[in-house]
């Protein structure tokens, strides 16, 4: 039953770090020297990277820009509504926090890892504790600890990390080490432009990895478009050979509409001088209209575009000399300053440039879309959001669209009046919010007003945004106690997750917690003899958090299943036909259900502990219509499952989070919004409801046209998100993104963004994959990414060879991910349905950083640790993933975000077996096993690396040991998909048929 949590429960110690639930009395706990797998470090002596003199500054210690934020609190204009200054540097990582002091707080220091609450100086948030005592009640069930494996003298298990202070599980990708690179400010050289210097963005390629290189000799034929006709000034820059510029690990200079500015890869090496790159060969497997073009018949797979990661740390601002910056990499590790427009870590648009018709959007084939990220964990040394408190007149709106006060309304007639950046209305300025314009136009205290300065800001929502009191809250706890569930361990496992995680529940009177454990009945439990409602109505009237434990199939009850699997298997060409109608729910009974828990603000959220089939693909409708998600154990195992159950659980509870939501996305007149995707509930066009938004949830909203824009202006966006916080207080969050128009071609093509285009697609795929056959899928997805290079090569790029392949510089890996895309869990037809069914459900609220790597992942080699040279970096480089790469003699990790595939070759030197493993012959490895640290160099470079990535990826990382020659062999080759396959291309081939493609389409 539901029962408060006392504010001030009794904490024990926190347990050795990387401290694993099952086995709490191994000695010599494996992360006494494994202090890396934190999100963030404590601070401490500053740490040098590589390359650099410059220390990278302690998290949370300085920032790492000459922030022009006052540190005493400005004066307010008006009452109550300027930021008070942050209460001293908060330590690193997520802390807890307490609950809210009394009155208005008007600025909380948001990056601390929960919506909101008090400063930074509360105990850190993730110390793997064990529980109070008396926090978990007695049950008749199995609740006993799960037996640990035979003792193994001197190594521990890499199991679940536990963090020193300032910690957490989870929490962004940044990298630990790398050198800090400041972009170039100021204005150019005398006697330069951007044009001067900087060529079309125009990358042919095929046999090259370079950029800027065509394939081949090229002639120097003229432009397809004159440079007036493009917006452009004539360049004298040569258009190949060596670059006029030098490419850079860091964002660009502001983007000015109608401007060519060189374009840019990060990470990517600049151009060898004068390199020439042979024609194309003839599509392989695929008939062509044109004769075969003469030259070489092979294509150097070493030479063809690949990412190339990077562990430099980029210092980003968002704008800069009221000019638009293009963000670096959701998947690069970035330090923000915002200037203006939002973080891209909260918003990213697929083009950072608003084509200004629906015309020219069409022709270059791309979407316009937002991903939008509303809660993201920012970088620890980031500025924290501020909270702004109108008092009870609430925020400043535009009377017609109700847009919020933001940096791009402008204040006109000395501040009396301003216009509306999205519908262009103009309104009083309120009385008490009246402040006169400078000489330049702004108000005199825009930079002392964050709503005015920021594109991040945090409302505190008045009573006229609230139908009830703000809910408390609640964690509700829901246990298969079946047989199967005892008997795998999964009970177990599950009993002993939520008897350490407890106690990061949100401190207070206002939380409350319910436990009830089910087979095929209900069983309450009374945690609080007082309190005599049953735990379901008391979830019904408050709303909140159901963590349901879930091991077979529901054959019992309302909205009962069954194994619709077998459906699937009677047919040879079950994959490709018919399989995606087992991927829709059975019927409407749980969707019904969902509706009514959403109506109700309950999030559900099932962790799915099982070794057959459980029709993830009805059970999943219910968390993803509530804003939940699906934890996903397959084939479970006790042993190797049961750190990650706890980690899993442990992020959830203690992540940043808000309840009962709204969230609404506007934009300028000119577009307006097609679609919402992820996990929430619609009932009205214009708004999503989400009964819970976390940290990790991302929205996808795509946009129309609907008027033409005008040349050199810009178009803006702005998600409103109307949320409680875990402590009882509504908010409103508000994120701003002002981004300029054009009316060039090309210049989409400058500014597009991979990593964004690439998240749409996903989730594209996703959509479509339980209502169309795979291979309609498929080529629907290849076919987008045909459309958008044909149309580069059509109108943007020079006339050149037509054996010569041409991408844009910003999608030039574009092919390859479309390839891996077409190769992944969800599109391959020799899959498990359920599996299937579970990726579907992952991507449709999977953040655009873990987008590209869950079908493209990192491969690197381990075998050979030891003997690296004093490496700052904790990850080996990555290598290709192709067969050519991986040897018998080695042992290689994969890893894609969710799973850690660990591959041993079978003629590994027997010391490196003893080393790692503790074995001298692949065989005597288990199946089941767990990574131990032993006592020597490699081990322990190992750990570190496998808790580094963890740590990246936000995730406690499933390990599975892969072999060659038995089962799990093929699992670990399926994600190298760089290789040809039985029904899919090579890397290789899938660029020689996708030129052919364009080749037909520009015939």
């Amino acid at each position: 039953m539901a029962s408060p949590v006392p504010p001030r429960v009794p904490r024990p110690g926190y347990s050795p770090p990387n401290f694993n639930p099952n086995y709490q009395n191994t000695p010599n706990s494996i992360a006494e020297n494994m202090q890396n797998l934190q999100i963030n470090r404590p601070p401490g002596p500053p740490r040098m990277m590589p390359s650099t003199s410059v220390p990278r500054p302690p998290p949370f210690v300085t920032s790492p820009f000459q922030s022009s934020a006052p540190s005493a609190p400005p004066p307010a204009s008006f009452p109550g509504a300027a930021p008070v200054s942050r209460s001293g540097p908060p330590p690193a990582g997520i802390p807890r926090v307490g609950p809210p002091a009394s009155g208005p707080q008007q600025v909380s220091n948001l990056a601390s890892g929960r919506p909101s609450g008090s400063p930074f100086s509360q105990h850190p948030p993730f110390g793997l504790r064990p529980p109070p005592p008396g926090a978990y009640p007695s049950a008749p069930m199995a609740t006993g600890p799960i037996a640990p494996p035979p003792n193994v003298q001197g190594p521990t298990s890499n199991g679940p990390p536990v963090f020193a202070q300032g910690t957490l599980l989870g929490g962004p990708r940044f990298s630990s080490i790398g050198s800090i690179q400041q972009p170039a400010v100021g204005p150019l050289p005398v006697g330069s432009s951007p044009m001067d210097s900087q060529p079309p963005s125009m990358r042919p390629f095929l046999g090259s990895s370079t950029s800027g290189t065509p394939l081949g000799p090229p002639p120097q034929p003229p432009l397809p478009f004159s440079a007036a006709s493009q917006g452009m000034p004539p360049t004298s820059a040569p258009l190949y050979g060596s670059q006029p510029w030098q490419m850079q690990p860091r964002q660009g200079g502001p983007l000015a509409p109608g401007t060519m500015q060189p374009p840019r890869m990060f990470g990517m090496p600049p151009g060898l001088p004068n390199q020439t790159m042979p024609p194309l060969p003839p599509g392989i497997g695929h008939p062509s209209s044109e004769a075969p073009v003469a030259g070489p018949s092979k294509i150097d797979p070493n030479q063809i575009p690949r990412p190339i990661p990077s562990s430099s740390v980029i210092l980003f601002e968002t704008r800069q000399y009221n000019q638009v910056n293009s963000p670096p990499p959701a998947t690069s590790d970035y330090i923000v300053k915002d200037t203006g427009n939002c973080s891209p870590r909260y918003m990213r648009c697929t083009i950072n440039q608003i084509p200004c018709s629906g015309d020219l959007l069409a022709t270059s084939g791309m979407p316009l879309a937002l991903m939008v990220q509303p809660l993201a964990v920012p970088h620890p040394s980031e500025e924290p959001i501020q909270v702004v408190d109108f008092g009870e007149s609430g925020p400043v709106r535009c009377s017609r669209c109700k847009a919020y006060i933001n940096p791009f309304m402008k204040f006109i007639d000395q501040g009396k009046r301003f216009i509306c950046n999205l519908c262009g209305f103009t309104d009083e300025t309120p009385r008490d919010y009246y402040c006169n314009t400078a000489p330049d136009g702004r108000r005199r205290d825009a930079d002392e007003r964050p709503e005015l300065c920021r594109g991040t800001v945090e409302f505190v929502a008045t009573k006229e945004y609230m139908v009830r009191d703000p809910m408390p809250a609640v964690f509700f706890f829901l246990i298969d106690v079946s047989m199967n569930a005892i008997q795998t361990g999964a009970t177990a496992a599950a009993c002993s997750a939520i008897s350490q995680a407890i106690s990061d529940l949100p401190e207070g009177p206002r939380t409350l917690v319910g436990i009830a454990t089910f087979d095929s009945a209900i069983h309450f439990y009374n945690l609080k003899r007082a309190l005599q409602q049953a735990g379901y109505l008391a979830m019904k009237s408050t709303g909140g958090k159901l963590l349901v434990f879930q091991s077979v199939l529901p054959s019992v009850g309302v909205g009962s299943l069954s194994a619709r699997e077998v459906e699937g298997r009677t047919n040879v060409t079950a994959g490709e036909k018919e399989t995606h109608k087992l991927l829709q729910p059975a019927d409407k009974t749980l969707k019904t259900m969902a509706i009514e828990f959403a109506e109700s603000q309950v999030c559900v959220d099932i962790f799915v502990t099982t070794q057959s089939y459980i029709d993830i693909a009805s059970i999943s409708v219910v968390s993803r219509t509530t804003g939940g998600q699906v934890y996903y154990y397959h084939p479970f195992s006790a042993l190797c499952d049961s750190a990650k159950i706890y980690n899993d659980l442990k992020w959830n509870i203690a992540r940043p989070q808000g309840l009962e939501a709204v969230m609404r996305v506007r934009c300028s007149q000119g577009l307006q919004v097609q679609e919402y995707s992820g996990n929430f509930c619609k009932r009205i066009p214009t708004d999503v409801d989400l009964p819970g938004i976390d940290s990790d949830k991302t929205i996808m909203v795509t946009f129309k046209h609907d008027d033409k824009f005008q040349e050199g202006s810009e178009c803006s966006f702005q998600c409103a998100l109307l949320y409680t916080t875990v402590y009882g207080q509504r908010r409103i969050r508000v994120q701003t993104l002002s981004l300029p128009c054009t009316t060039v071609l090309s210049n989409l093509f400058r500014t597009a963004d991979l990593d964004t285009q690439f998240a749409g697609f996903l989730k594209q795929a996703a959509n479509e994959i339980p209502i169309t056959p795979l291979i309609q899928v498929r080529e629907q997805i290849m076919n987008l990414c045909i459309n958008i290079l044909c149309a580069y090569r059509k109108f943007c790029a020079t006339v050149s060879s037509s054996g010569q392949l041409i991408l844009p510089e910003a999608l030039k890996l574009l092919p390859l991910y479309t390839l891996a895309l077409a190769k992944s869990t969800g599109l391959r037809s020799d899959g498990r349905i359920d599996d299937r069914s579970y990726w579907v459900s992952h991507v449709a609220s999977l953040s655009t950083a873990l987008a590209i790597p869950l079908v493209y992942p990192r491969m690197m080699a381990i075998h050979n640790l030891a003997s690296k040279e004093a490496d700052p970096s904790l990850l080996p480089p990555t290598i290709p993933l192709s067969s050519e790469h991986v040897t018998d003699d080695g042992i290689f990790l994969l890893e894609n975000g969710e799973d850690c595939l660990i591959y041993v070759g079978n003629t590994v030197n027997p010391d490196i077996l003893r080393q790692l493993f503790g074995v001298s012959s692949v065989e005597e490895i288990p199946m089941q096993f767990l990574l131990q640290q032993y006592d020597n160099e490699l081990s322990k470079k190992v750990n570190d690396a496998v808790n580094e990535i963890r740590r990246q990826r936000s995730s406690y990382l499933r390990l599975r040991l892969c072999r060659k020659g038995d089962s799990s062999g093929p699992l670990f080759f399926s994600y190298l998909v760089e290789d040809k396959t039985a029904t899919g291309l090579s890397y290789v081939e899938f660029l020689v048929h996708v030129h052919r493609q364009i080749q037909t389409k520009m015939a």
